[in-house]
């Protein structure tokens, strides 16, 4: 994998798939290293992911200083990968708690964004959190079966404090759109993939102020596509409608049948409105 020097020596690693113009990934979790992304439903076809692993995830390294793992201390790797890159200005995907990250990036660098693609994204720099009751609502919405019925139930368990594996392990199916073989595979690496210690980090105090975070993201002028799942709690359709209009020029689509990573729902469906996106816009 290609390494480059970050703005404090830490060596950060990224991997390339595809052909086409660049489109720099960032990666969820929080502190997920991005070999989970795969190639996005086949989205590499059309263009060059360039998929980063965030500090002390993935192939990347350890920081010497664990505070660097503050999602606003990390907006400066995500510049100097443009810089290493030679780009003026870069496409930006961002997945689920990556999305905070893309969001800071985008109220540092606007000037530096040209299209962005934020993929079922938090945006607690926003101030737009989901609640418990949006994510309840969501596991709901397949109600019925036994499958489902005990997922829901178990997501209760925990949004109500019993945060425990064997409750996590009833309740994944909720994050797929199918709970088939490739989500369980999905999901079965996902234990590998994650620097927890990091992840605690993400979120930590003084990471940001909404307020002026709104307020810079007003000057974006490039156009910016929040896309949800239909399925999704976190966030669901009406907040992610709310993330898209801190943007001049933000646009929502909504993914039928698709939950938290809509790419292993509907491959084509995905790709295809995503890449439509980036060529056109629309």
């Amino acid at each position: 994998m290609p390494i480059f020097a970050t703005y404090d020596g830490t060596e950060l690693a990224y991997r390339t798939l595809g052909e086409g113009p660049p489109l720099v990934c960032l990666p969820g979790g929080a502190m997920r290293a991005s070999r989970y992304l795969g190639d996005l439903g086949g989205l590499a076809a059309d263009r060059t992911l360039v998929m980063l692993d965030l500090r002390g995830t993935g192939e990347s390294a350890v920081p010497a200083d664990a505070a660097t793992y503050r999602a606003d201390r990390q907006v400066a790797d995500v510049e100097a990968l443009r810089v290493h890159l030679g780009l003026e200005r870069m496409d930006v995907l961002a997945h689920s708690a990556g999305g905070n990250l893309a969001l800071l990036y985008a109220a540092a660098h606007p000037e530096r964004l040209g299209r962005t693609v934020l993929v079922t994204p938090t945006a607690w720099v926003l101030d737009l959190a989901s609640t418990a009751e949006d994510r309840l609502a969501a596991a709901r919405l397949r109600a019925g079966t036994e499958l489902y019925d005990t997922a829901a139930e178990a997501y209760a368990r925990i949004l109500g404090g019993a945060d425990t594996d064997e409750e996590w392990d009833r309740a994944v199916p909720l994050f797929y759109g199918r709970w088939n073989a490739a989500a369980q595979a999905h999901h079965a690496a996902s234990g590998h993939e994650q620097n927890e210690a990091a992840a605690a980090a993400f979120a930590g105090p003084g990471a940001c102020d909404p307020a002026a975070v709104r307020a810079a993201l007003r000057r974006v002028a490039g156009e910016v596509l929040v896309l949800a799942g239909a399925l999704d709690g976190n966030p669901p359709p009406a907040l992610a409608e709310r993330i898209a209009t801190a943007f001049p020029a933000g646009i929502l689509h909504v993914q039928p049948a698709a939950a938290h990573f809509p790419w292993l729902d509907d491959p084509a469906g995905f790709a295809g409105r995503i890449g439509r996106f980036l060529a056109t816009g629309a």
